[in-house]
């Protein structure tokens, strides 16, 4: 059983994740913490939170805390993480993890230094689409990939989104928020990992109140065997339609032997292989894993899991790069 505190409630994503570890037989919520009182007020009325730290120096000094569950905004997050790990605790964040690379190189030193667990909501490695698509790759059914284009729009939903997301410093870039999941998968999948930065650029297009808000990312990588990968991860889904795109986390990977396509909406992955005349139709696999077991698995000394530190980290370390890469074109 995990002693589980949560610090910081302000994004959605970290209510599916309190939600989850309410129905693990594996999870003990210990206590929350926040110091926003309407995030707070909020978690109290959606989740029943109880909020038992009136800081978050005394929750990292409660000693029957095994792990801190992070949900603060985007560029509190790494400090926050460093300090939990001086503290003794096991990490699971919501995504992003950090906003620079010299908060992710402590971040790394303090995890391998204190053997300590480092886990982060990548939710899109558990889709039944990604795990059919890495089984066909595996399998060798498209063969050597070469080309990849994805593209992870999201729709803005300007006063719909946490107001911290348009305030100067704390977002930290559209790339390392939304690219973070694209990255991760390419490197799961395909098994490769990006060798160089081509290009990349952010720019504002859609909020157009908050000209600072770079709202628009593109980018060119190439990968560890060569292959090459364009996307673009804008916040240009219209909002009326949100997440619902048949293009929402579109994947096409060209192999030597043929192309997968597949989205996060998609029903299964098509196979266009060589040598065929028709396109098959493979249904997605099913699994009851999720981020937070594997989290508590790997806190037990379990192997052969679907996400590790190790996954976790450098997934992070390649889109900090990429982010860093179209911030010097600002």
């Amino acid at each position: 059983m995990i002693n589980l505190g949560f610090a910081g409630f302000r994004h959605g994503h970290i209510y599916s994740l309190y939600n989850i570890a309410g129905e693990s037989k594996n999870v003990n919520i210990a206590g929350a913490w926040e110091d926003f009182e309407e995030a707070k007020k909020a978690a109290e009325t959606d989740l029943n939170a109880v909020f038992t730290y009136e800081s978050y120096r005394e929750m990292l000094s409660d000693s029957r805390l095994d792990a801190i569950a992070i949900g603060n905004y985007y560029s509190a997050r790494g400090q926050m993480i460093i300090d939990a790990l001086n503290a003794g605790k096991h990490v699971i964040t919501d995504k992003p993890m950090c906003t620079s690379l010299s908060e992710l190189s402590e971040i790394k030193r303090l995890a391998k230094d204190k053997n300590l667990i480092i886990s982060m909501m990548l939710d899109l490695r558990y889709s039944k689409n990604v795990l059919a698509a890495k089984k066909i790759i595996d399998e060798g059914e498209i063969g050597t990939v070469n080309n990849i284009c994805f593209g992870g729009q999201h729709p803005l939903r300007y006063g719909t989104r946490p107001g911290w997301y348009f305030e100067e410093g704390r977002h930290g870039g559209v790339i390392n928020d939304i690219a973070i999941h694209g990255i991760d998968i390419i490197r799961y999948i395909a098994g490769l990992e990006v060798k160089n930065i081509l290009a990349a650029r952010c720019w504002n297009a859609f909020a157009a109140k908050e000209k600072h808000f770079k709202d628009s990312a593109q980018f060119m990588l190439e990968l560890s065997n060569g292959a090459g990968v364009i996307a673009d991860v804008s916040y240009a889904a219209p909002d009326s339609i949100g997440f619902a795109l048949p293009c929402y986390w579109k994947f096409e990977i060209w192999g030597t032997k043929g192309l997968l396509i597949f989205s996060a909406n998609s029903d299964g992955v098509q196979l266009y292989k060589n040598g065929n005349k028709t396109v098959e139709n493979i249904k997605g696999i099913q699994t009851d894993r999720n981020c937070l077991q594997d989290f508590i698995d790997e806190i037990g000394g379990k192997k052969d899991i679907i996400l590790n530190t190790g996954e976790v980290l450098k997934s992070a370390e390649s889109t900090l790069a990429i982010q860093q890469k179209a911030d010097t074109l600002l």
